[in-house]
C-alpha cells in the first residue's frame, strides 16, 4: 500500500498544541517559534479542508474535527516513542497490569506465558487474579479477560475464547453416572450463577425443575475443580481449561451435553489509551487464542 503524503512537522505541531490548548507552550516543547508551530497548523488545516483549533484570546480551543484528530495522533507519536526508546535502550522495560479471572489464568495463560515472556523481553508482566468481577479504575489495570458475555458498561471487550460448561467429576464417581438423570443423585458444586446447572440440564433433555440436591458453591472455579478431584462432588466448569486434569484422568466427562452461558473476553476501559505493551499482549493473546 502506498501511503499518502503525511505531514510530520505539522501533525506534531499539531499534537503539541492540541496537548497544551496553546501554541506558545507547544513552540517551547518543540523547541521552534511561536510563529512556526501557528504556521504549522495552519498548513494542516489548509491541507485537510478543516478547522482544527478555535482561537481565543487566552488559548486555544479544540474544534470537534480538532477533538477527532489529538487521540489518533496521540496514540501514534507514543507508540513511535516507545519504538524509538527500545531501539535506543538495551535495558527498556514497560510494565503491563492484567488481571484475569482464575480459571483462565490457571487453565491457559499460565502454561503460555514462557512463550509471551519469549516474544516480548521487555515488557514486565504484573498478572493477579480475580474471581470474575474487577475494578480496572481502582486496581490501575490495564486489561482485566473476564467471563461473560462482552456487555460490561464503559468497558471495551474483545473475544477470545469459548467456554461451554460440562459435567466433570472423579472416575470414582462417573461410574454411577450412567444417565444425565443421575446427576440429581450426586452433591453439585457450582458457582454463584444458579441458572448453570439448570441450563445444563435443558441441554442433557431434562427438566429444569428439578428438585436441587446438595450443593456447594465457590467463588472461584479453580476451588470448585480441586474440590471436584477430591471426590467432593461433580461439578460445572469448561473442560477446556482443565485439559490437563482430563488428560491426567484426574478428572472424567461422564457426558458430552454442554452448555455456553458466555465466554472470555479481554477487557479494558474505553477510555484507557492503549500502550505499546497493551498493543502487543492484545495481539498475541489474538493469535495464540485463535491457533
Amino acid at each position: 500500500m502506498v501511503r499518502p503524503y503525511l505531514p510530520l512537522k505539522a501533525l506534531r505541531a499539531f499534537e503539541a498544541s492540541a496537548r497544551h490548548l496553546s501554541f506558545t507552550r507547544a513552540a517551547a516543547e518543540l523547541c521552534v517559534t511561536q510563529a512556526a508551530v501557528s504556521h504549522q497548523v495552519k498548513l494542516l488545516e489548509s491541507q485537510l479542508r478543516v478547522v482544527l483549533f478555535t482561537r481565543l484570546p487566552r488559548g486555544l480551543m479544540l474544534t470537534h474535527e480538532g477533538e477527532m484528530l489529538l487521540p489518533v495522533m496521540k496514540d501514534s507519536f507514543d507508540q513511535i516513542t516507545h519504538a524509538l526508546d527500545r531501539l535506543g535502550e538495551s535495558n527498556y522495560r514497560e510494565v503491563l497490569n492484567v488481571g484475569a479471572v482464575g480459571t483462565f489464568a490457571v487453565g491457559w495463560l499460565l502454561p503460555r506465558l514462557a512463550d509471551f515472556q519469549e516474544r516480548y523481553p521487555f515488557i514486565d508482566l504484573r498478572l493477579s487474579t480475580h474471581n470474575n468481577r474487577t475494578d480496572m479504575a481502582a486496581e490501575g489495570l490495564d486489561f482485566a479477560i473476564r467471563f461473560g458475555t462482552g456487555a460490561w458498561h464503559g468497558i471495551a471487550a474483545q473475544p477470545l475464547l469459548p467456554a461451554s460448561l460440562s459435567v466433570m467429576c472423579t472416575p470414582e464417581i462417573a461410574t454411577r453416572l450412567k444417565a444425565p438423570g443421575d446427576v440429581v443423585g450426586e452433591t453439585w458444586l457450582r458457582s454463584y450463577r444458579v441458572d448453570e446447572w439448570p441450563q445444563w440440564l435443558l441441554a442433557a433433555g431434562l427438566s429444569s425443575s428439578v428438585s436441587v440436591p446438595r450443593s456447594i458453591v465457590f467463588d472461584s472455579s479453580i476451588a470448585m475443580m480441586e474440590a471436584a478431584q477430591q471426590g467432593a462432588g461433580i461439578a460445572l466448569a469448561p473442560p477446556s481449561m482443565f485439559s490437563r486434569q482430563l488428560e491426567s484422568g484426574a478428572l472424567v466427562q461422564p457426558f458430552s451435553a454442554s452448555v455456553s452461558l458466555g465466554g472470555y473476553w479481554l477487557t479494558h476501559l474505553q477510555s484507557r489509551v492503549e500502550t505499546y505493551a497493551m498493543t502487543c499482549f492484545r495481539e498475541w493473546l489474538s493469535i495464540a487464542t485463535s491457533a
